[in-house]
């Protein structure tokens, strides 16, 4: 079956690539084509999406593509200082987690055009200011958020209300919106694993990406001789150094950090394997991660959050694997020698891949990766996917190869 999906992927690669230099009512023309989701339900490019669709793209050495997505970021970010959720102007208002480093090396180490890396450069510093001044917190790490008036809040309230099927007591409708509105820049839009207040939480997955955007240009100064490496260095150790005071529990686990009541998320999660696809964990954490691993792991891959007792319906939750969950964990698991384990995990995913393309002719968002099937905990009506579900497919079976 791994020959027809990846069939099926080659033959839908290009029905994914749109094209729109100007921009059209809500929709924000970029200079190159951009890929986005899936096939016939979407015409923006999604932030981190993305980066899981170039490494489909990368793999069938569609780099050129990989690159013009890559492009249209650091256009994006150039025109707002940051780079938004997508290129919508309703998404203005919040970002997504940040890939885009990771993407900028893989443009580079393949390419080697440092002319480019200047560039780059420059918007993943713009990126970096972001994070750590609109997304500051007081104990040195960063957190997800929203920019809008209070007069917004109250139809943010109400789609958490939707699409978690109960209102939650106690909880000013401020608040809730708040909340509901920072879900969404976190891309877990919408998960437990926050409580209510995702907007206090300094996020395990997203301090992760910043000590690989803080390592990144750190290599790129390094490459471009500029003599901003040892600063880059620093500020890296420096949020290593806050992860490890305010995030690891009693297991050895990286969790998310309530700045505001001081307290640890209880909800386990994939988040707490992103210290090891970002290379920051001792041997030590990565130990304790892969100890708790049955805590996540189901007959077909990497459940999001650990099964809970938390009111409502989320998507990002028990039951549900999404693709960019199981590539962030047999990379992490892969970089720390576990090789077994992340074998282990790419091949369930390609195995649900295969079975439900058996059973759908799709590739889908999300799958429930307990009973093998899409019969998942959804708040809104599931899209077929392409995006990150090939990506992520293409980058197993490229691993199982080793």
């Amino acid at each position: 079956m791994s020959y027809e999906v990846r069939e099926f992927i080659k033959n839908n690669w290009d029905s994914c690539i749109k094209e729109n230099t100007k921009t059209d009512g809500t929709l924000i023309g970029m200079p190159y084509p951009y890929t986005v989701p899936a096939v016939g339900h979407f015409d923006e490019m999604y932030y981190w999406d993305t980066y899981f669709t170039n490494k489909g793209l990368e793999i069938e050495g569609r780099y050129e593509q990989a690159r013009n997505n890559t492009d249209n970021m650091l256009f994006l970010i150039g025109k707002f200082g940051y780079m938004p959720n997508g290129n919508r102007t309703y998404y203005l208002n919040r970002s997504q987690p940040p890939f885009l480093s990771l993407m900028v090396r893989d443009v580079y180490e393949h390419y080697n055009d440092k002319e480019w890396l200047k560039n780059a450069y420059k918007g993943l510093k713009a990126e970096y200011r972001f994070w750590t001044s609109r997304r500051g917190s007081p104990v040195g790490l960063s957190h997800y958020d929203y920019e809008s008036s209070i007069y917004d809040h109250t139809g943010m309230a109400n789609g958490f209300v939707h699409r978690a099927g109960f209102r939650p007591e106690g909880i000013a409708e401020y608040r809730l919106g708040r909340h509901f509105a920072s879900t969404a820049e976190s891309g877990w839009d919408i998960t437990p694993r926050f409580g209510y207040e995702g907007y206090n939480c300094a996020a395990v997955d997203l301090n992760s990406l910043l000590y690989m955007l803080e390592k990144n240009l750190e290599f790129f100064a390094e490459e471009l001789g500029n003599g901003e490496s040892e600063e880059w260095g620093r500020y890296a150790e420096e949020r290593k150094f806050c992860m490890n005071r305010y995030m690891l529990n009693e297991d050895g686990l990286f969790v998310d950090y309530n700045f505001a009541s001081t307290t640890q998320s209880k909800i386990f999660s994939v988040a707490s394997i992103y210290p090891l696809f970002a290379g920051l964990a001792t041997k030590e954490q990565a130990e304790a991660v892969v100890k708790n691993l049955d805590r996540l792991e189901a007959e077909y891959g990497m459940l999001t959050c650990e099964k809970n007792d938390a009111e409502g319906t989320y998507q990002w939750d028990y039951p549900n694997g999404w693709a960019c969950l199981q590539y962030i964990t047999i990379m992490g698991l892969d970089k720390y020698g576990y090789r077994e384990e992340a074998h282990r995990i790419a091949n369930k995913y390609v195995t649900l891949v295969d079975k439900v393309f058996a059973e759908t002719g799709n590739l889908w968002e999300k799958y429930n990766v307990v009973e093998g099937n899409i019969n998942v905990s959804n708040e809104y009506k599931m899209p077929a996917m392409m995006g990150w579900s090939a990506g992520t497919y293409l980058a197993a079976l490229e691993y199982l190869k080793n």
